[in-house]
């Protein structure tokens, strides 16, 4: 049984020594995470993000040599911290394979994997017309780096033109001390800073400068896009930005101690039936910071405690409700985690000795004063293994019957297959790492789950978690298949994640009881 596994360790060191081989990438012992302090805000719920603490810590020099790393991983799932230091851009950036990545040319691509963190060491790391990319990932930490002037037109291009763009079921990204800026709006060829869609939740974007773009960044990228949500961003400066800052539709968004200067056509866009939390943040030399824009589709705020220093309102129209002159809340906002923000007269400020790459990642105190950051407390232990027999609980099958889906699937396989009976057929996804889920039409009473993989995949799986996809919250986690149980929970769909395996998960069914 532990031939395999040598191998794979060979194969992965073997990809990690042809890299270094090629210039670029520097192997260290492992050791914790180079990211200093701990995630804050909706990054820290449905289970925390802490990136690639505890893994393997990797020096990389170029782009092709971030993405070997992520390559020469067991798995798509094990933790690594990858330390950025100088210039990377389209000439050092190329696609490498391996089972443990799905990567691209032209961009920093984070696709299908989990428990990575990237961080800006010694004199800086600048990603110069090269954006990241992250998709189907989670557990994600960005830190002390630079990107500038991705283009979606003209050329090069990359990212569609995001400097960092979420899509398709992310969660859990903590993006810290960034500097994300443009020379110019979509008729120059640039798109957002910060976008997140397609099912993106559990977001912190924290002492950051987004500057010089037409547009911020948006979260949801229609009217009809509104799964996405749980967003911070504080403690960054907005600057010479057009509109989209951000834009917020359907979801919940908490801006608090952000200096906005110069918001040129508007501030916070809250449409879609989106609602923003909008307190203690300085807005300066702007027109129309908080409202909804550009359409009837009503969004929603609570605003406290902001200061408003030259601001300019509109007037009120079909496709256009400005919150201001007097910034009135039209709603009332939960903040499920605990935060102490400064006075908004001291925002511009500490967000000046704070905010951006290259400030010593200092952090507010709460009391307007700059300070080191804190160590991050331990994490959890690593998941308790699940047990080895799927013996089913008592009571019906209720995946018998039921709806599947999830995310990208292996050719020739179905999520239909999870719930038709027969151990003989099965779903696999695209990569090492995806997600399935059941689904009910009404809200039905969970208490366990068993995963049976196919014939001849036994022991693929590595760590996963179930979630209650309703609320977004972790039901359970652990390593390898079997029974999981839980406390009864009323839920309309459940989803199983594999955040990590070896070879090709199978899973021939996807069984639920109610206990």
């Amino acid at each position: 049984m532990r031939q395999p596994v040598t191998r794979r360790l060979q194969a992965a060191l073997a990809t990690l020594a042809l890299a270094a081989a090629a210039g670029g990438i520097v192997l260290t012992a492992p050791e914790a995470s180079a990211a200093a302090g701990s995630a804050t805000g909706y990054a820290t719920q449905n289970g925390g993000t802490t990136g690639g603490a505890g893994g393997q810590t990797v020096r990389a020099t170029t782009g092709t040599a971030i993405h070997a790393a992520l390559c020469g991983r067991a798995a798509a799932g094990t933790p690594i911290v990858i330390e950025v230091e100088g210039t990377i851009n389209h000439g050092n950036t190329s696609k490498v394979s391996g089972s443990s990545c799905n990567t691209a040319d032209g961009v920093i691509e984070l696709k299908q994997i989990s428990n990575v963190t990237i961080v800006g060491v010694g004199g800086g790391a600048v990603f110069d017309q090269i954006g990241i990319h992250i998709r189907e990932s989670s557990n994600i930490i960005i830190q002390n780096v630079t990107v500038k002037n991705v283009k979606k037109s003209g050329s090069p291009t990359s990212n569609g033109g995001d400097a960092i763009g979420m899509e398709s079921g992310v969660r859990n990204v903590w993006v810290d001390h960034t500097t994300l800026e443009a020379s110019g709006g979509e008729s120059e060829g640039y798109d957002g800073l910060f976008d997140m869609k397609a099912d993106t939740r559990y977001v912190t974007l924290s002492y950051s400068i987004l500057r010089n773009s037409g547009r911020g960044g948006l979260v949801g990228s229609s009217e009809s896009d509104v799964s996405n949500g749980f967003v911070t961003y504080h403690h960054n400066l907005y600057e010479n930005i057009d509109s989209r800052a951000p834009l917020l539709r359907g979801g919940v968004g908490h801006m608090f101690n952000n200096h906005y200067v110069r918001l040129n056509s508007s501030g916070i866009n809250s449409r879609a039936g989106a609602r923003a939390k909008v307190e203690n943040n300085y807005f300066e030399d702007s027109k129309d910071v908080l409202g909804t824009f550009y359409t009837d589709a009503a969004g929603y705020w609570q605003a406290d405690g902001n200061t408003l220093d030259n601001v300019t309102w509109s007037s009120p129209g079909k496709d256009n409700n400005p919150a201001g002159p007097d910034m009135r809340s039209t709603t009332t906002v939960s903040i499920p985690y605990a935060y102490s923000p400064d006075a908004a007269g001291c925002v511009p400020d500490v967000v000046s000795r704070t905010a951006g790459a290259g400030k010593g990642l200092k952090v507010s105190d709460g009391n307007c004063t700059a300070q080191p950051p804190t160590e991050p407390t331990p994490g959890p232990t690593d998941p308790t293994p699940g047990p080895t027999d799927p013996t089913p609980p008592g009571g019906a099958n209720l995946s018998i019957g039921a709806g599947s889906d999830g995310s990208s699937k292996a050719s020739g396989t179905s999520f239909g297959h999870l719930r038709d009976g027969d151990l003989t057929t099965y779903w696999s996804p695209a990569g090492s790492t995806g997600h399935a889920s059941i689904k009910w039409d009404s809200a039905t009473a969970v208490s366990s789950v068993v995963i049976r993989e196919a014939a001849g995949s036994a022991g693929s799986i590595g760590a996963w978690r179930l979630l209650d996809a309703d609320a977004g919250t972790v039901l359970a986690s652990g390593v390898g298949a079997g029974t999981i149980s839980f406390p009864r929970t009323t839920l309309r769909k459940i989803t199983f994640e594999i955040v990590s395996s070896t070879g090709s998960p199978r899973i021939a069914e996807y069984e639920t009881y109610a206990g």
